[in-house]
């Protein structure tokens, strides 16, 4: 498989099918804490990376062979920024054409300000919409945009998408210690979701590998503080919190080797979920992994007080 890795479990959707329609790493924002490293290639042109039929094709492919009740969401969630990819609106209405699955997009909203853009995402049946930051200083220190990229004119993109889209709009606010935590960037960005509308608002702390490494996660005290901020002008029935791991409920497409491999190149594995993936097709995890390490396909990498699997690329720290 080239475009389709997963079914991986979500903490927002479920056993979700990714679409990787981005090669590494094509991204607006170098984000500290991303997890699929530095961004080698910044950028906010939009254009045609893979041709669109195929990964449509391998998507339907994909679905047939490990069962529609297997899948939750069809999920664009790649090595970079998903809008990037000129075809992503007819990719998202074929799929949906062609399967009975539901399609979300996941996006750091860096481009929402343009038409086009807006009209690829009205496609899609969930959109996740990334604020980190709504003040100059903060938002350049974690997301570290294109130097061409207006913050301005990004809020302003996240609040005309939130105006006319009818699917659900989910927020997404990765806090960071010492970056973005303090209590005055958290009320002023519950501020701006507060006006949005707003689906599900989720407020979350790194998990996985980032690509810094002195990202680290925002302290409990400061979580629990965010909540009661959000809270004061959101409906807690729309916040949760992404402070925990999906669990290891990771499936396979044909071989379990290449799926891993597909898998980790976007979404770093904990070493014992990975370990249970390959004990569940009959592998011997160690010797396997042993053996990824040893050809240079794979990495073991600690973050807090666990190893996480995850591909071996250059621009990691």
């Amino acid at each position: 498989m080239k475009y389709v890795f997963g079914p991986v479990p979500s903490r927002r959707l479920g056993k979700s099918l990714g679409v990787n329609n981005i090669p590494p790493k094509h991204c607006s924002y170098s984000c500290v804490y991303c997890q699929v490293g530095r961004t080698s290639n910044i950028t906010l042109e939009r254009r045609t990376f893979y041709p669109w039929t195929e990964v449509v094709e391998e998507v339907v492919g994909a679905i047939k062979t490990i069962g529609e009740e297997n899948i939750d969401y069809v999920t664009f969630v790649p090595d970079g920024e998903p809008t990037l990819d000129v075809f992503l609106g007819k990719e998202i209405s074929e799929i949906k054409k062609r399967t009975n699955k539901p399609v979300a997009v996941l996006t750091n909203a860096s481009s929402l300000f343009e038409e086009e853009v807006r009209n690829d995402l009205y496609e899609a049946n969930l959109v996740s919409v990334k604020v980190d930051a709504v003040t100059e200083e903060v938002y350049r220190k974690i997301n570290r945009p294109h130097p061409k990229v207006e913050l301005d004119k990004v809020l302003d993109g996240i609040r005309k998408f939130s105006e006319s889209y009818k699917g659900k709009m989910i927020t997404e606010t990765m806090l960071v210690k010492d970056i973005n935590d303090s209590e005055n960037e958290i009320r002023l960005v519950s501020n701006f979701i507060a006006e949005l509308n707003a689906y599900k608002v989720y407020i979350a702390v790194p998990t996985r590998p980032p690509a810094e490494s002195f990202v680290k996660k925002a302290e409990e005290e400061s979580v629990l503080k965010a909540y009661e901020i959000f809270s004061e002008r959101i409906n807690k029935e729309k916040l949760e919190l992404l402070v925990g791991y999906e669990g290891s409920n990771f499936g396979v497409i044909k071989d379990p080797v290449e799926s891993l491999l597909n898998i980790t190149s976007v979404h770093p594995m904990r070493i014992d979920y990975a370990c249970e993936v390959l004990q569940r097709a009959g592998l011997n995890p160690e010797k396997v992994l042993e053996e990824l390490v040893n050809k240079n396909k794979i990495a073991i990498v600690n973050y807090g007080e666990h190893k996480f699997v995850v591909k071996k690329i250059s621009y990691y720290y």
